[in-house]
Parts: C-alpha cells; structure tokens; sequence
C-alpha cells in the first residue's frame, strides 16, 4: 500500500501542521476540502502557516475521488455539516484519521461512512492563529499518533502512514494502544483546556495557584473513573501521553482561544460528553457540570445576552 493522494478537511490550527509537513513531498497529491468562499478564498490566499505561504490544491468534496487518505481536522461544532462531505470524499480503499479533539469524532464519522476506514489518532500542537496565520513550534510539538484498535498493529495502512510522514518535518509514533492514547490527550484538554478558559488567564495558572489545580484534578478524578468504568486503563500509555507540547505560562489553548475570537467552544464535546457517560455509568460529574454550563455562558456573554443597557426590567435575587 501506498498513499499517493491526500486530502485535508478543515485548515485550521491542526489542519495547518499536516498541511505544513506534508507539501514538502514532491510525489503525493495534497489538497483541502473546502466549498464556497472559503474555497475562493484558499485558492486565492493560499495558507500562511509559520510565517510562509503554502498553496495546496483545493478539492471540491465531488473532485475527491480515489483519495488514499482522508485527514479530518474539524472543529466539533463543524463535524455534522461536514458528514456529507466526508462521505463523497470516501472511496472503497480510504483511510481516515480523525485528529478531532474529543473521544467520539470516530464514531460519528463511521456511522456515516463504515468503521473499516478509520484508523484512530490524536495530534498533540500547541497552534495559535495570528495576523498572519497559524504559528507552532515544529520541535516541540508532539505530533501524531495512531494505531490499529486490534492486531495486528504492523498492518499495511500503519506502515503506509508511516512512511508517507517519514522526513516531513511531522513528529509521529504508531501505538498498539490507540484507544488509550485518545483518551490520555481527552484527559489533557479537560483538565488543562477548559479550567484556563473560565478564569482567561495562561497555562501558568495550574503552576501559580493552588486553587487552578484543586480545579483541574477534580475534573481529572471524574474522568478517569469514567474511563476506568469503560475498562480503558491510562497507565498503557507512554509517560509522554500524560503532557501536552511544551509552551510558555502565558498560552492559551483552544477553548479560551475561542472565547477570545468570540466563537462557541467544543465544551459539548469535552464536558458534555462526560457528562453523559457520567449519567450512563452512574459516576457523579459536579466539576464538569459546572465548567460546561460556566462555559455555555461564556458563550451567551460573547453573544451579547447580557449586554444590558439599564433599561430592562428590574430583577429581583433570589
């Protein structure tokens, strides 16, 4: 097996690494999904990553045939719209990686087109967007990791990968604990994403306040009693897996990144999914349910819900 073409959907903070990585190779076809004026747009204006323009084919969904592999990089709030897209793009010998935060891009994507073109795989990059597009730092970024949910682990389409990321630039490791490996990033963005986003302070605040980590560790101890519930055991992982790519106290990761721009966050798919498969298993989720509805009102404040003007009617506490 060889992988020859590729085609990235979503080109944004994660999107960006693989698009980054992957245009140095002369011998594989590379290009972006994208319809409308954002299509318009990439052709136009390529994408600026790390200082410097790259221009990667743009692909209508329906000029995707015979894609060997098939990179989603979504944000979660885009995923549902996007099934039909992924859908054309998918032929019968089509690989797809997922590199959606959350634990259940996977399934909603195979529900769509069949289990037997994922392949599961985190991404671990510190990206930011600035003026001039996405910024992260190739040596410290973590990368890639993939693998096969059974044996064998050393399957054709794993050495395939391998070897269409080898001498890209592109940090990656194939694991025969995939599952786990999601799970351990899941853990990361719970614990370290979301607390940060409510207090909108830098990474820092787990270091510096003892209050930031009685937070964080709340949010951890319910996830990891929902995972051991599941029988995913997070001690497989390599010690590496417990930590995100190195970064300064200041930075701030993709759910306060949001807020910031004034968009809705992926919080649905961090805290409200624990939340849900809290209530499947019967695990109580008081941290989580306090961050998903503090950040929901985040959201509604950067919609403008509370913009008052002194006018209303009054309102009484209660």
């Amino acid at each position: 097996m060889k992988i020859k073409k590729v085609a990235v959907l979503g080109a944004g903070a994660v999107g960006s690494y693989v698009i980054w990585g992957l245009s140095s190779r002369n011998d594989i076809e590379l290009g972006v999904i994208a319809e409308g004026e954002r299509a318009e747009r990439l052709k136009q204006n390529g994408c600026t990553i790390n200082g410097k323009i790259y221009h990667p084919e743009v692909w209508n969904p329906r000029e995707t045939d015979a894609v060997d592999l098939l990179i989603v990089a979504l944000k979660y709030g885009s995923l549902s719209a996007a099934l039909e897209s992924i859908q054309k793009a998918t032929s019968e010998n089509t690989i797809i990686m997922s590199l959606m935060n959350g634990v259940d891009s996977e399934e909603i994507i195979a529900e769509k087109v069949g289990v037997k073109h994922l392949l599961p795989a985190v991404i671990k990059v510190a990206s930011h967007k600035e003026e001039d597009g996405y910024h992260f730092d190739p040596e410290t970024t973590i990368g890639i990791i993939f693998g096969e949910l059974t044996a064998p682990y050393d399957s054709d389409r794993i050495r395939a990968i391998e070897e269409l990321f080898k001498d890209t630039g592109i940090h990656f490791r194939a694991t025969e604990y995939a599952r786990e490996e999601m799970w351990s990033k899941f853990r990361l963005n719970v614990c370290n994403n979301l607390p940060q986003a409510i207090l909108g302070a830098g990474v820092g605040c787990y270091r510096d306040s003892v209050h930031m980590k009685a937070i964080s560790d709340g949010l951890k101890g319910e996830l990891e009693a929902i995972a051991q519930a599941k029988g995913i055991d997070l001690s497989k992982t390599e010690a590496s897996s417990g930590r995100g790519s190195a970064v300064p106290p200041s930075a701030r990761y993709s759910t306060l990144q949001d807020l910031d721009a004034g968009r809705h966050t992926e919080i649905d798919m961090f805290s409200g999914a624990l939340i849900r498969m809290g209530k499947e298993l019967g695990i109580p989720t008081p941290y989580n349910e306090y961050t998903y509805h503090m950040i929901k009102a985040l959201e509604e404040k950067n919609d403008g819900r509370f913009n008052y003007t002194g006018d209303e009617e009054p309102t009484w506490s209660k």
